[in-house]
């Protein structure tokens, strides 16, 4: 993300007056816009120049936030009624008094992203009176119940939405994210996650005492990416349509156990999810498994991740959760087994249980190609009988070195 190239008229209007006039003429035509960033003199602009959109872009991760800088925020900010685009990646410190000033309608607003530099012990929260009725990008960091009035009622055209490191304390309870949810007719994007997990136990006993609530379906929908434990997933995809879906990201959090049904239907219900290449991933903190709509597809439509330390327990959270999966795996052909051995140690690389390779590849009844890692060979060559027994069809086993994670 570069804005500062929509300084690009600035030059152009100084080579002479027919340029100018001609420049200036056009500015709704050509979206001229005034970009207020690092070093600039805020006041000074706008006192010396046509009342154009603001940007404010700030992403100072190599320097600190002048006291000039942050003048420069709150001035801008004042100019609500002409504020398009806001980004702000700056120390919570320094976010507290812009994010305070946001307590009016922003009429022009277009895209607000608001990310912490560092994780901060002070949560953020937007003012109840703000607005936003043009606002189509919203992405926010380490904020305090993100969702609610706020959302809810002033920014009800919102396409691109992302609730990242959400901190539990907020309670966000997952009926009342899917109420909110189900306002936003226009949502095509959806991420949310958590800086730490809310366990199970407790996302399923917030659960109880709220209504019963009918499906609704987000018609635009085309990704939804999570982080946080498995629970809180499955309360949202409970209720939750997406005919559309082209994309899902999970990602968990140290699980023992994995009970994800919801998921199950989710992902069988939506034909163009289906994959047709799945590739493991094995490494030092977890596993990912990518899957492909094609074999000869380079970019992944989704995945699901879990974080955890050892091989065996990522081997059994796996196996657990594409068993409940594999009505989606009828159509693999190619399977890949990969790891990173770079950052493989000992202590990481604990004995599999045969029977926890079986319970994983089991799944994969219908594969033509199974290309292994060389770090994978022994322990596949210790359940390799018992998981052939289980394969349909010619399949041709390959024992690949692939370098960098890449088949």
């Amino acid at each position: 993300m570069d804005w500062g190239r929509e300084r690009w008229w600035y030059k152009v209007v100084k080579v002479c007056r027919r340029w100018r006039y001609l420049i200036l003429g056009s500015a709704s035509h050509l979206g001229l816009c005034l970009v207020c960033s690092r070093g600039t003199p805020v006041a000074e602009m706008l006192a010396h120049s046509p009342p154009f959109p603001l940007i404010i872009f700030h992403d100072d991760k190599n320097h600190d936030l002048t006291p000039e800088d942050g003048q420069g925020i709150m001035f801008a900010l004042k100019h609500h009624d002409r504020v398009r685009r806001v980004y702000l990646n700056i120390p919570v410190p320094s976010l507290q008094k812009p994010v305070k000033a946001m307590d009016d309608q922003f009429s022009m607003l277009e895209f607000l992203c608001i990310a912490p530099l560092t994780v901060h012990n002070a949560y953020l929260v937007l003012p109840a009176t703000f607005r936003a009725p043009q606002l189509s990008h919203l992405i926010l960091e380490h904020f305090a119940s993100p969702i609610g009035f706020p959302l809810l009622t002033a920014a009800p055209n919102i396409v691109n939405l992302s609730l990242r490191w959400i901190h539990p304390s907020t309670n966000l309870n997952p009926c009342h994210l899917f109420q909110a949810l189900s306002l936003l007719l226009q949502l095509q994007n959806f991420e949310i996650s958590f800086s730490s997990p809310v366990p199970n136990r407790e996302t399923e006993r917030d659960m109880l005492p709220m209504p019963i609530l009918t499906h609704a379906t987000l018609p635009n929908l085309r990704s939804f990416g999570f982080g946080g434990v498995s629970a809180y997933l499955e309360a949202l995809l409970s209720h939750l349509n997406a005919p559309l879906l082209e994309a899902l990201s999970v990602s968990f959090f140290h699980q023992l156990s994995f009970s994800v049904p919801h998921l199950r239907q989710f992902l069988t219900t939506t034909e163009n999810l289906r994959p047709s290449k799945v590739k493991f991933l094995f490494y030092r903190k977890g596993v990912v498994v990518f899957m492909y709509l094609s074999v000869s597809a380079r970019e992944h439509a989704h995945h699901i991740g879990v974080c955890c330390g050892h091989l065996d327990w990522q081997v059994s959270s796996m196996a657990q959760i594409i068993t409940v999966l594999c009505p989606l795996l009828s159509a693999v052909a190619v399977l890949i087994l990969d790891y990173r051995s770079h950052t493989l140690s000992s202590e990481w690389h604990n004995q599999v249980e045969p029977t926890q390779w079986r319970e994983l590849l089991g799944s994969f009844r219908n594969v033509e190609t199974l290309r292994v890692h060389d770090g994978l060979v022994g322990e596949l060559s210790l359940s390799s009988s018992g998981w052939r027994t289980t394969v349909r069809g010619p399949t041709r086993a390959q024992n690949t070195h692939m370098p960098n994670g890449k088949p």
